[in-house]
């Protein structure tokens, strides 16, 4: 059983090699799309399986991981902007205001017969935003490719007041949340004695 990432986010990819056990990124090309009046924590525990089941479709041996990560303000979902123009009109509906981090994470092995998931939530507050900082952010690291249109550990981490949560959720993957998991489902010593570590 080997350990498959459902993901092409470089910040996934990061916090998954900090637990030292190869793994081998195949993106799914599932589109992000949400349902109308959709819960956002059923509909992120919803693409993180789909994304999780494509890739387990391919590679039935292997332990797949899928993972969809939401941010979530007053039950208003913030995806990823499609142009500078929406990443600014959210930067400015989070200024000074608090807002929720949702990230699920899917596990599949078809061949164990295996599948669970987690979901984790942070609370994230922001600092006020004034326009000069939001389009220096923006011209400086476009975020066109981050749920919410700001990436913790970029520069717009200066936009934060405070966190309630897991910081590495808010990159988008849970990382101690998912270790326990694996420890607790005995996954993690499977990879690890097959890995010789």
């Amino acid at each position: 059983m080997n350990l498959i990432l459902a993901s092409g986010s470089p910040r996934r990819r990061e916090l998954l090699s900090r637990l030292g056990m190869p793994f081998e990124v195949v993106q799914s090309g599932i589109p992000e799309e949400l349902r109308p009046d959709e819960d956002p924590e059923a509909a992120c525990r919803r693409l993180a399986a789909h994304k999780a089941d494509a890739i387990s479709r391919l590679h039935p041996q292997d332990l797949v991981v899928g993972a969809d990560t939401l941010v979530v303000l007053d039950d208003q979902v913030l995806g990823k902007p499609a142009d500078l123009a929406e990443a600014r009109r959210m930067l400015e509906l989070l200024s000074d205001r608090t807002h929720l981090v949702l990230t699920a994470v899917s596990l599949v092995c078809q061949a164990r017969r295996h599948r669970s998931g987690i979901l984790a939530t942070t609370a994230v507050t922001f600092h006020r935003l004034d326009a000069m900082d939001i389009t220096y952010y923006l011209k400086v690291a476009p975020p066109l490719d981050k749920a919410g249109a700001y990436g913790i550990q970029d520069w717009s981490g200066v936009f934060v007041s405070s966190i309630s949560g897991c910081y590495h959720n808010v990159m988008g993957f849970p990382l101690a949340q998912f270790y326990r998991h694996l420890k607790a489902c005995g996954l993690l010593s499977e990879l690890q004695s097959r890995n010789n570590l």
